[in-house]
C-alpha cells in the first residue's frame, strides 16, 4: 500500500520524466556538446572553450547578439501591451463578444512557417495585397522585410500578430480571476474607471502579466522560422538573430560545437533575462 504522502508525486511522474526527457536532458547535451568540436578526420574531440572564444571574437556574433536584444526590447513589451489591450476589449460580455475571441486566437490555429510564408505572400512588393492597398491611399509601396531598414520591424509584427491573442487567453483569465467584490467596494469608495484600472486591476493582474512576459520572453529569444523562410539574416544581416547563427553553424558549416556554444550563450541570456524580469514584476509586498 502506497503511503498518501506521495500520492502527488505519482501523479506528477509523468509531467516531470516529460520535463527530464525533453527539457533538462537536451540542455545538458547542448552545454556538453558547445565544448566539443569535431576534427578534419570527422572525429568527435573535447575542445574546453574554444568554441567560446571563437564566439568572443566574432563581430558577426556580437553583431547577431545586439540584434537579438533589440529585438526582444521591442517585442516583449508591444506583445504584452496588445495582449493586455485585447484581453480588457474583450473581457466584458458584449454582444457577439464571442465572435472577436474567436477571430482574435485564431492565429494560434495556424503555424509559424505558414505563418511566414502568407505575410510573404502579403507584403510581396509587387503582387502583395499590403502594398496595393498602401499605393491606393497615396503612401507607396513598402519594400518590408526585403529592407534593411524595415524588415526587423516587419519580423515583429508577424510575430505580434502570432502571439498576441495566444498570451490574451492568459491575461483574460487573470481580470475574470478578479472578484467582482473588488471592483463593487473601488466604486461605492467613489473610485472612477481609471482609478479602478490603476489601483485594482494592474495590481491585481501583475502574477498573470509576470508569467506572459516571461514566457514570451523565453519563446522570442527562440524566434526562428520566419527569418529562416523571410529574410535567411538579411537584408545586410538585419535580422540574423542568435538562433539563426546557431542554425548556420550547424547546418551551412557544419560546426556543431559553435551552434551549441551558441545555443548555450542564448539559454544563460535567457536565463539572466526571466530572473530579472521575475524581480521586476514582484508586487512590494513580496519584494520585502
Amino acid at each position: 500500500m502506497i503511503s498518501s504522502r506521495w500520492t502527488p508525486f505519482l501523479f506528477l511522474a509523468p509531467a516531470l520524466a516529460g520535463l527530464l526527457i525533453f527539457r533538462l536532458t537536451p540542455i545538458l547535451v547542448a552545454v556538453g556538446g558547445s565544448l566539443s568540436g569535431v576534427s578534419l578526420m570527422g572525429e568527435l574531440r573535447y575542445v574546453g572553450l574554444e568554441n567560446f572564444e571563437y564566439l568572443a571574437d566574432d563581430p558577426e556574433f556580437w553583431e547577431s547578439l545586439r540584434t537579438t536584444l533589440y529585438f526582444n526590447l521591442l517585442i516583449n513589451p508591444i506583445q504584452l501591451a496588445v495582449a493586455f489591450a485585447l484581453a480588457l476589449l474583450v473581457f466584458r460580455p458584449l454582444p457577439g463578444v464571442w465572435f472577436y475571441r474567436t477571430l482574435l486566437v485564431l492565429p494560434m490555429a495556424v503555424s509559424t512557417g505558414i505563418s511566414a510564408v502568407l505575410f510573404g505572400l502579403f507584403l510581396d512588393g509587387n503582387l502583395g495585397p499590403m502594398n496595393g492597398f498602401l499605393e491606393w491611399i497615396g503612401i507607396g509601396a513598402q519594400p518590408f522585410h526585403r529592407s534593411h531598414d524595415q524588415a526587423l520591424y516587419t519580423l515583429i509584427g508577424i510575430a505580434t500578430w502570432k502571439g498576441a491573442g495566444y498570451w490574451m487567453l492568459f491575461l483574460l483569465a487573470g481580470l475574470y480571476s478578479i472578484p467582482s467584490t473588488v471592483y463593487e467596494a473601488a466604486t461605492i469608495d467613489g473610485a472612477n474607471g481609471w482609478q479602478r484600472f490603476r489601483y485594482v486591476t494592474l495590481p491585481l493582474m501583475r502574477k498573470p502579466m509576470a508569467f506572459v512576459l516571461v514566457a514570451d520572453t523565453a519563446i522570442n529569444f527562440l524566434f526562428f522560422a520566419p527569418v529562416y523562410i523571410l529574410t535567411s539574416g538579411g537584408p545586410s544581416g538585419s535580422t540574423s538573430v542568435l538562433m539563426f547563427q546557431a542554425y548556420r553553424a550547424a547546418f551551412t558549416f557544419s560546426d556543431i560545437g559553435r551552434s551549441l556554444a551558441i545555443s548555450t550563450v542564448l539559454l544563460g541570456i535567457i536565463a539572466i533575462i526571466v530572473v530579472l524580469e521575475f524581480r521586476f514584476m514582484r508586487s512590494p509586498e513580496e519584494a520585502k
